[in-house]
């Protein structure tokens, strides 16, 4: 398992290369966060990336100074604001993950059909009790 863990994470590494100047592995996080699970408060975000809510608040003012994700106030609490992508953060997410997943479909050719369905069901499986949501359940509300 850690070996294809390692293999994993070089994956995720090269599919962001080209968007190292861009933002940092942590930011990407952040950005996959809000692809998958929709608008966020800060504080939730926080919470999904297991990190200090002051840390956040500082990783989200260089996403919005970036024009990658959005501040909202909801209603008329100021302090109520939700996070969410632009059109810009949602590009990036897409163009990375669109890499990701040639790199690992170049992998999978190899693996004989009987054996891929099996390592799928696996993975799935994985990311499933991991919390992860498929894709496939992203939310598409995008701003656009």
């Amino acid at each position: 398992m850690l070996s294809a863990s390692r293999v994993l994470v070089a994956v995720a590494a090269r599919s962001l290369a080209e968007h190292e100047d861009e933002v940092s592995i942590s930011q990407y996080r952040a950005l996959v966060i809000l692809a998958s699970r929709g608008p966020q408060r800060p504080v939730d975000l926080a919470e999904a990336l297991a990190i200090d809510p002051s840390t956040a608040t500082r990783l989200c003012d260089r996403l919005v100074r970036k024009r990658l994700i959005s501040r909202r106030r909801q209603g008329a609490d100021r302090r109520a604001v939700r996070l969410d992508l632009t059109a810009r953060g949602r590009q990036l997410v897409d163009s990375v993950t669109a890499r990701r997943r040639l790199e690992i479909e170049h992998v999978l050719e190899t693996i004989p059909a009987g054996e891929r369905n099996a390592l799928a069901r696996a993975f799935v499986l994985f990311a499933r009790r991991a919390g992860e949501i498929p894709e496939a359940q992203w939310p598409r509300s995008w701003e656009l």
